[in-house]
């Protein structure tokens, strides 16, 4: 082989060390120093067992709990993806009853049900819209607080205690100026749960 071929060989092994072996281990090996828990998936554990992520939603349907989002993968961490539907879609506000899809038309009627409001109330845009993955852990205070006087009454608890949960489960904007404040579903749940 002439000189130059040796070159790029050799270029292309130390390169092939360097970007497949020791940079990914270097990056694995911090996550796992630094950021034990968000490497392993930000998992929530109770009684020594998984019981969930901090990261992804699931689907809670007991009056005694906040309910997330409405969720077009059916909260299937394996899922994640929208429903692709543009804001004029015919399908996305009315629904499709052939494929048992509800629209926002359906949710809200849903929504004001469950809660106990009283028809045409309105209802905030993320208890009657999917998000882009499907599995959003959070959603609004505003959602949160409509859900209160439900779960106060479940539970037989009073709202102020409720609502003391929705304060703690509560995440500020990003870098304190993106997005909006929202609560976490798993977590507000779970402090429900440790309520007495």
């Amino acid at each position: 082989m002439n000189r130059a071929m040796w070159t790029a060989v050799r270029t292309c092994l130390v390169l092939t060390v360097l970007t497949g072996i020791l940079y990914p281990l270097a990056v694995w090996g911090a996550g796992r120093l630094f950021f034990a828990s968000q490497a392993e998936g930000s998992l929530v554990v109770r009684n020594g067992r998984v019981i969930g992520s901090r990261l992804l939603a699931q689907a809670f349907h007991n009056p005694r709990y906040f309910h997330p989002r409405p969720s077009a993968t059916d909260y299937d961490g394996t899922r994640s993806g929208a429903t692709n539907l543009s804001p004029t879609s015919n399908r996305l506000v009315h629904g499709d009853p052939a494929s048992h899809f509800l629209g926002v038309e359906q949710l809200a009627e849903q929504v004001r049900r469950e809660n106990n409001l009283p028809p045409n109330a309105p209802v905030p845009v993320d208890a009657v819209t999917r998000s882009a993955s499907g599995l959003d852990p959070a959603i609004s205070i505003a959602y949160a607080n409509l859900q209160a006087r439900r779960i106060a009454r479940a539970r037989g608890i009073g709202v102020a205690i409720v609502r003391e949960c929705i304060a703690k489960a509560t995440t500020g904007r990003f870098l304190g100026i993106f997005g909006e404040p929202c609560v976490n579903v798993l977590k507000a749940n779970l402090l429900l749960d440790n309520t007495r």
